[in-house]
């Protein structure tokens, strides 16, 4: 690597460039099935300034970058590259202003969301985008990330008001306002958000709040078998309840969920998480069509949780679920991937990923955004075992195939990395190359986390 790049940028940085192996090891992937790969050095910039002069160096000696956040990713966003640097942006971790009257605030990136609602749960106000880790919000913006309440709250594409990001030659540029609503030019915040840091560096996000419901109700029901729970989920949905959450986990993930998270009387059945947000009257409402809903497709009486603490532990367990699968072995690794279809699809969507998966005879615990037609397949497998790989690649191209079929997509939310490169190209064959002019505009030296979303 050219002395005089590590020398301007020992100079800028001094003590904040770490060439030691295991920091190098710390910053090589995310949450991912991909082996690590080790980039040159980690660099940690304080500062918009900083990183700024960091690009523009970067950029004059044509060596690639990688942004990190938290390295939650799930689709090789954060694999290192070995003749570049990785830049951390931990240091980018304060909450710059919260604006609760007008129900927005602006964060560094690498705040995280639960960082963000312990701070805003005195002002009556909450941030409702919630992944299953505890993400940062500008990788959550990075990857267009949405969680269990985007039946009621939307996705970070929804959420994000404004952007500052630097650039690959080193220009800061602020995106949107804080108003509510413009039309002023295009719309270039939601060019960034799902980016996944191929076109800049994500610095700063300016987001919408939520008021904090009068009333939060949790419930559970468990049904007899997959379809009829997720019939139930598609019938909510198109008879227009409000529903904040309706989440799916199936017979083996419940299986797994109930040991790992200690789940007090729960069934191993495919199972609806419930959560009802609004008046209490509005919720009565709401929870009367629901439970008429489930009951008509066979479902159980529902088991509320009956105080905050008991509520907090049935969504732990829903976000903990990779975690869950992962803990299964020593040594597995996990193949996470995801779909999305128009919602009158997705019981006939998540029945043929069942049958799939049972004449693999794969381990594959489910869960779903269900009320969103979005539903997650999360694979364990040993990776020192033949072919095994190539099996779970095979039920993941025969998927993809499915979703595409019935005018879905190829995620719903992880984003495309490295894992689904040949799945965008299968998806937007028309649009790639567009996508790639827009790169080169903003990155012409392809040093911007070169190889993600398309090669």
């Amino acid at each position: 690597m050219d002395r005089g790049l590590l020398d301007n940028l020992k100079e800028l940085l001094k003590e904040r460039i770490s060439f030691s192996e295991s920091v190098r090891n710390n910053h090589a992937k995310g949450e991912d099935a991909y082996d690590p790969v080790l980039p040159k050095a980690v660099l940690f910039p304080n500062n918009n300034d900083e990183l700024s002069k960091i690009l523009k160096i970067c950029n004059e000696y044509k060596v690639p970058v990688t942004a990190y956040g938290t390295g939650t990713s799930l689709e090789g966003h954060v694999v290192g590259n070995d003749k570049g640097f990785t830049i951390s942006l931990e240091n980018f971790n304060k909450i710059i202003a919260i604006n609760e009257d007008d129900f927005d605030c602006r964060v560094q990136a690498n705040v995280s969301r639960e960082q963000l609602n312990e701070n805003l749960k005195d002002k009556g106000v909450f941030f409702p985008i919630d992944p299953g880790a505890n993400a940062s919000l500008g990788g959550m913006a990075a990857c267009s990330a949405s969680g269990t309440m985007a039946v009621r709250y939307g996705t970070m594409r929804t959420a994000v008001l404004g952007l500052t990001v630097v650039l690959a030659n080193g220009d800061i540029i602020k995106t949107g306002t804080r108003a509510k609503k413009t039309s002023a030019g295009y719309n270039l915040t939601n060019l960034f958000v799902g980016s996944e840091g191929t076109l800049g560096i994500i610095t700063e996000v300016h987001l919408r709040l939520s008021p904090i419901p009068e009333s939060i109700m949790s419930a559970v029901c468990h049904f007899p078998d997959l379809d009829s729970a997720v019939l139930t989920a598609q019938e909510i949905i198109q008879y227009g309840v409000p529903i904040a959450r309706v989440e799916l986990l199936n017979k083996d993930q419940m299986d797994i969920s109930i040991k790992y998270s200690n789940l007090k009387n729960m069934d191993i059945l495919p199972t609806l998480f419930y959560e009802f947000h609004g008046s209490e009257i509005s919720n009565k409402e709401s929870i009367n069509v629901v439970q008429d809903i489930s009951k008509n497709n066979n479902g159980s009486d529902f088991k509320w949780a009956a105080n905050t603490e008991e509520r907090n532990t049935i969504w732990k367990a829903r976000h903990n679920v990779y975690y869950s699968v992962k803990a299964q072995g020593d040594n597995v690794r996990v193949y996470a991937t995801d779909v999305c279809v128009p919602i009158s699809n997705i019981v006939e969507c998540i029945k043929f990923a069942e049958n799939e998966l049972q004449e693999t005879g794969l381990k594959a615990p489910m869960v779903g955004h269900v009320g969103d037609g979005n539903f997650h397949v999360t694979i364990v497998y040993d990776p020192t075992k033949e072919n095994e790989y190539a099996y779970i690649r095979e039920f993941s191209n025969k998927l993809i195939d499915k979703a595409l079929q019935m005018d879905g997509t190829i995620t719903g939310e992880h984003g495309i990395g490295l894992q689904k490169k040949e799945y965008l190209n299968k998806q937007h064959p028309d649009n790639i190359p567009l996508m790639k002019l827009i790169k080169k505009s903003f990155d012409p030296n392809n040093i911007m986390n070169p190889g993600k979303i398309f090669d």
